[in-house]
């Protein structure tokens, strides 16, 4: 078995240049990101789903799940270790002047890239008003939020979190869903528009103590702790946002942890 490497195929063949450009200059499309142990995924029935309702939102596609899922195989076979996995659809004959005006034929360019080793230390975010482009979709147009987490690392801290432009409310950080953790231990997911997460919908799975209410940007300090989740990270402490800080140790952040630790891989 080998380890890990850097790999960039479509249908089990190296991505050519050509194939590459379409997707860099046109940029329509859209991802799942998953975290590979030992051949198997939390959630990688949910990230499947993703990437079909999203197919259906963004090219008017129906993938057919099964070859998605022998394409992964086949672009993983034989490798060992953690690794983060993504999975690319998009159409490579589609270009800014045919968008549109031609029925898409979205294929999967499966990448990947290593993944952090050991717990991350607790993240200091700084907010900013701003609202992602159909935020329900995980597509593949990251400029702004790239840029804000930019400006954020810029001031000093790790990365970015929106809060609404109209409402002020909480509602996604950069690449992560936020939750909190509430005076009687509950855990606050914002009610807002934002992408539904597999880490999260897999933390809601194991932990039922758990509401989603709008969390105004003003309300923020009555809570104990805060968390990032995705599927990279899995559950990160949350140490500050902006001026108010957070128990990066408490209790119920640890126990969220140890949850996500124990919820079984999938095989692929």
């Amino acid at each position: 078995m080998a380890e890990f490497v850097a790999m960039a195929t479509i249908h089990g063949i190296e991505a050519t240049s050509d194939e590459l450009r379409a997707l860099a200059l046109t940029g329509y499309g859209h991802f799942t990101s998953m975290h590979v142990e030992e051949g198997g995924v939390r959630g990688f029935d949910l990230h499947l789903e993703r990437l079909v309702s999203n197919a259906k939102a963004v090219f008017d596609a129906d993938l057919d799940r099964e070859l998605l899922v022998a394409d992964i195989r086949a672009a993983i076979a034989g490798t060992t270790g953690n690794y983060t996995l993504r999975v690319t659809m998009f159409d490579p004959a589609i270009n800014l002047g045919n968008v549109g005006t031609v029925t898409a034929k979205p294929v999967p360019l499966i990448t990947t890239r290593a993944s952090h080793v050991g717990a991350l230390p607790p993240m200091q975010v700084k907010t900013v008003a701003f609202q992602r482009d159909t935020p329900e979709v995980k597509h593949v147009g990251l400029f702004s939020p790239l840029h804000h987490r930019v400006a954020a690392k810029r001031a000093g801290f790790g990365d970015v979190l929106f809060n609404d432009p109209t409402s002020t409310n909480i509602s996604e950080g950069n690449t992560w869903n936020i939750g909190f953790i509430a005076a009687d231990g509950t855990v606050v997911w914002p009610d807002a528009a934002v992408l539904p997460g597999v880490t999260m919908a897999l933390l809601r799975g194991a932990n039922d103590r758990y509401v989603a209410q709008a969390i105004p940007f003003a309300e923020i300090g009555r809570m104990q702790a805060a968390f990032a989740t995705n599927a990279s990270i899995g559950v990160r402490p949350i140490s500050a946002i902006d001026g108010h800080h957070f128990n990066p140790d408490h209790p119920a952040v640890a126990s969220l942890q140890r949850a996500y630790a124990t919820i079984p891989a999938q095989r692929i």
